[in-house]
């Protein structure tokens, strides 16, 4: 049987919202784009997609034992120009810096993400089209360990 996840959203004030997610943790959303106080619910979509797998690369990098010294991804999305205006598309662009990081290794972690292990972009796919790029950046100095 699958696992049943239940977040709590609470309404506090003129397009202001109290998220609380499955584990307990709470965060402010705003759907109000001309306030803009907190995430709206469509920015943290792409922190999701991001974050879930920007964890899966780090760990398959750290795996297959390459000397990340900084790692960061970018999300952009492109949305509808009508209602509901979802997102046709995203692109994800991950940055590896560091000392004789593999553009094979990296290619692969990515593929085990995006085929694999992502719930979030597994979540979105078909609808949205995602697609991945990514760039080795190789750090100058000594290496570490």
């Amino acid at each position: 049987m699958a696992a049943a996840a239940k977040a709590t959203i609470r309404f506090v004030d003129k397009d202001l919202f109290a998220g609380t997610t499955p584990s307990g943790h709470a965060l402010v959303l705003d759907s109000d784009s001309q306030r803009s106080s907190a995430p709206s619910p469509v920015e943290l979509l792409l922190v999701a997609l991001g974050s879930c797998t920007a964890a899966d690369v780090a760990m398959i990098l750290e795996k297959k034992r390459q000397h990340v010294t900084s790692y960061t991804v970018e999300v952009s999305g492109e949305r509808r120009a009508e209602y509901p205006r979802s997102y046709t598309s995203m692109t994800v662009h991950h940055v590896v810096k560091g000392h004789g990081i593999s553009a094979k290794a990296v290619a692969q972690a990515i593929e085990l993400s995006e085929t694999k292990y992502c719930s979030v972009g597994a979540t979105l796919k078909p609808k949205v089209e995602i697609q991945t790029t990514f760039e080795i950046i190789e750090e100058t100095g000594p290496t570490l360990g």
